[in-house]
């Protein structure tokens, strides 16, 4: 891949990182300042406690989400230096711009991971 190509894919990596650590300090910061809840977290109605539980734990699903693609964010970054970006793990074969446009972490082409999800289904 030419150089100024990966220097564009590394500035969308780096900016996708940037955003997903600033939200994730937010939120630690958020729920540890217990910003998150009301001043007098008793709460006499049941549904009213169950409706905050359901909330957290739905950020907590989204947060490590998020956490999960930071991860893939810095091995992207990783694979942009040792010189394996663009490259699919499974056919070896340089993965489409389109491709990579679409999905900056992939680390298969379109091909492939058409297939991989193929098996997955019948799987079930």
């Amino acid at each position: 891949m030419v150089t100024t190509k990966l220097e564009y894919f590394r500035d969308i990596l780096n900016s996708q990182l940037d955003v997903l650590l600033s939200g994730v300090e937010k939120t630690v910061s958020t729920m540890v300042s217990g910003d998150d809840t009301p001043e007098d977290d008793n709460f006499p109605d049941p549904t009213d406690r169950a409706s905050l539980e359901t909330d957290r734990n739905f950020t907590l699903r989204v947060k490590d989400r998020e956490r999960k693609l930071v991860v893939k964010v810095k091995q992207a970054l990783s694979r942009i230096e040792d010189g394996t970006y663009g490259i699919c793990d499974i056919c070896e074969e340089e993965i489409s711009e389109k491709r990579l446009e679409a999905r900056p972490v992939t680390t298969s082409c379109i091909e492939c991971k058409t297939e991989e999800e193929a098996e997955e289904k019948q799987r079930g």
